[in-house]
């Protein structure tokens, strides 16, 4: 990588590719008289006296980040602050080359040669960085100290080669830039050098080479297809009903995937409201697109909500199992008494019902029923109960058969059979009475 002298490095360089194409086009016998390349601020450039003579004049008037190189090796600390690296400090170089002359046309013969490099010289050379900054056989104590410096700045060692570009600047910006120099305008051309990397050599932290990537690392796995060779799970469905990724306690819930089979297998569920983990053992199998689990029948194994579910499996030819991702689960509520356990009628026209309902609700759940399109809360409850009481005011006329639906916290429990074509309502249906 290249120094902090690498600025003034960029432009000895291009100042001395300058001088050095001028002599070659001979363009002194062009113009009649003495050609100079300075790198001088617009401002201090002499127009009158011994001083102004033909000239182009290399100005650096901006520097700016390089949207490629500025984050590689970042981070370069760890968590302690501890240097891990030293990532370079990558900038691009902003010129203008401007033409100086004081008899007709002088100008404007020196911009076009001036152009004519530019164009011709897209990317500078290792070597003709190497000879600018470091000239034999001239002796290094005829040049000033400045330059002597510059033979230290490395920029012929950096990675990326310095490319030359020119780049368009309207009237409007043109303009507000010299007005800025504070200088007569002269004509110009704006370039761009890309990209310089100024890296300074400080001590950092190494770290030893990773050997694995955990216990169950094997290297590279090289498969005859797009598949990843890892238990992938891809949807869950309850077969009773149909309904994906919603399932009752009881029900049998059928995964597909790809590389399911092995030994050791355990559907985990996993729920991030009430902190819990249940794991349902399954036996070992050769099949690798589904899997079969029944959910845990205890109402107070799991209460409704949702979970997320993996499959643990240790795959022929590994030490230890593997988890496959996580599919989103919803637990829903089921009525257990049809017909209700109590119903009556009160001479308001108040029907008050008792339900039975699985899993156990939890206290501070969301309960209501949903009758028909008539909706009521649970009575208020204080403890985990699986026996609920709900009012609906202004009921339904006796002998009507409404459709109950209980909801636990939004989840809804199932009356849908999907598996039916076309799909069917269960007959959750009572008959109201008088």
């Amino acid at each position: 990588m290249s120094n902090a002298l690498a600025l003034a490095g960029v432009t000895a360089v291009l100042k001395d590719l300058l001088d050095t194409s001028l002599i070659e086009h001979q363009i002194t016998d062009a113009l009649g008289a003495g050609v100079l390349v300075t790198s001088m601020p617009p401002d201090t450039v002499p127009l009158d006296g011994t001083g102004a003579v033909p000239r182009l004049n290399l100005f650096l008037h901006q520097v700016s980040p390089n949207a490629a190189w500025r984050n590689v090796d970042l981070p370069s600390r760890d968590t302690r602050g501890a240097r891990t690296g030293n990532p370079p400090l990558a900038l691009d170089l902003h010129y203008l080359l401007s033409a100086y002359g004081f008899d007709e046309l002088q100008a404007e013969v020196l911009l076009g040669y001036a152009c004519q490099l530019l164009h011709e010289t897209p990317i500078l050379p290792r070597a003709r960085i190497r000879a600018a900054l470091t000239p034999s056989p001239v002796s290094t104590a005829l040049l000033p100290s400045v330059f002597q410096a510059l033979r230290s700045a490395d920029l012929a060692e950096q990675v990326e080669l310095l490319k030359i570009t020119t780049t368009a600047m309207n009237g409007e910006e043109m303009s507000r830039l010299w007005s800025a120099l504070q200088a007569r305008y002269r004509p110009t051309v704006a370039f761009q050098v890309s990209v310089v990397l100024i890296e300074r050599a400080l001590p950092k932290r190494a770290t030893l080479p990773v050997l694995r990537r955990g216990e169950l690392d094997q290297g590279v796995i090289v498969t005859p297809g797009l598949v990843p060779p890892f238990p992938t799970l891809e949807s869950a469905v309850v077969l009773a009903h149909g309904t994906p990724s919603v399932a009752r306690l009881g029900d049998t819930l059928r995964l597909q995937g790809h590389h399911l089979a092995g030994t050791q297998r355990v559907l985990v569920l996993r729920s991030d409201r009430f902190g819990l983990v249940q794991e349902v053992p399954l036996a070992d199998s050769a099949e690798e697109a589904t899997v079969d689990a029944l959910l845990p029948v205890l109402p107070a194994a799991l209460p409704v909500g949702l979970y997320r579910v993996e499959l643990r499996v240790r795959r022929a030819g590994e030490l230890r199992p593997r988890t496959s991702n996580a599919l989103p689960l919803a637990l829903a509520p089921a009525i257990t008494s049809l017909p209700p356990l109590a119903i009556s009628r009160s001479p308001q026209n108040v029907l008050s019902l008792t339900l039975g309902v699985q899993p156990e609700v939890r206290a501070g759940q969301s309960v209501s029923l949903l009758m028909g399109s008539l909706e009521a809360a649970a009575a208020p409850f204080a403890a985990d109960t699986a026996q609920l009481d709900f009012s609906f005011a202004n009921a339904p006329p006796a002998g009507a058969t409404p459709l109950l639906r209980i909801t636990v916290d939004g989840i809804e429990s199932v009356v849908v059979n999907r598996a039916a074509v076309p799909p069917v309502f269960f007959d959750h249906r009572i008959s109201l009475p008088a």
